[in-house]
């Protein structure tokens, strides 16, 4: 059985960023649609960069409840994931995505001087307020 992360060590584990985050949002017709995105972590919450509008905006539009999954390794030894289930919010306002841009650049090591001015057109982030956490580390099997 594996062990489990600690909240330091999850918030480490997504800080690593040891892939992409897989989003999964509820389509209209009822059904899981589920895709890779960028992310970054400010406090507990995790923020998704994209396109809107899209299939996962419209989605979100229409029910916030959302799960994000991240994992490596490459065999049952090193095995770690970390689920999140959470209440996703469009964020579309200017000052804001130019504010989260320039954050998810500071995070990610660029200059400030080379940091983003302006904002993408068509451009928003989904913030994904967490409310349950599910993590496995198979390194920590007992």
């Amino acid at each position: 059985m594996p062990g489990k992360l600690s909240a330091e060590e999850a918030n480490a584990f997504l800080d690593s960023r040891p892939g992409w985050i897989i989003l999964t949002t509820i389509g209209r017709d009822g059904y899981p649609h589920t895709v890779p995105i960028g992310y970054f972590r400010i406090g507990d919450d995790i923020y998704l960069g994209c396109n809107h509008p899209t299939q996962k905006t419209r989605n979100i539009e229409r029910n916030p409840s959302v799960s994000l999954l991240v994992e490596s390794g490459s065999s049952m030894r090193d095995i770690k994931g970390l689920m999140i289930q959470g209440d996703a919010e469009l964020i579309t306002d200017p000052e804001e995505r130019l504010r989260l841009a320039r954050e998810a650049a500071r995070l990610r090591g660029v200059p400030e001087d080379q940091r983003p001015s302006e904002v993408q057109p068509g451009s928003a982030y989904i913030r994904i307020a967490a409310r349950h956490a599910i993590s496995w580390d198979y390194a920590k099997s007992r």
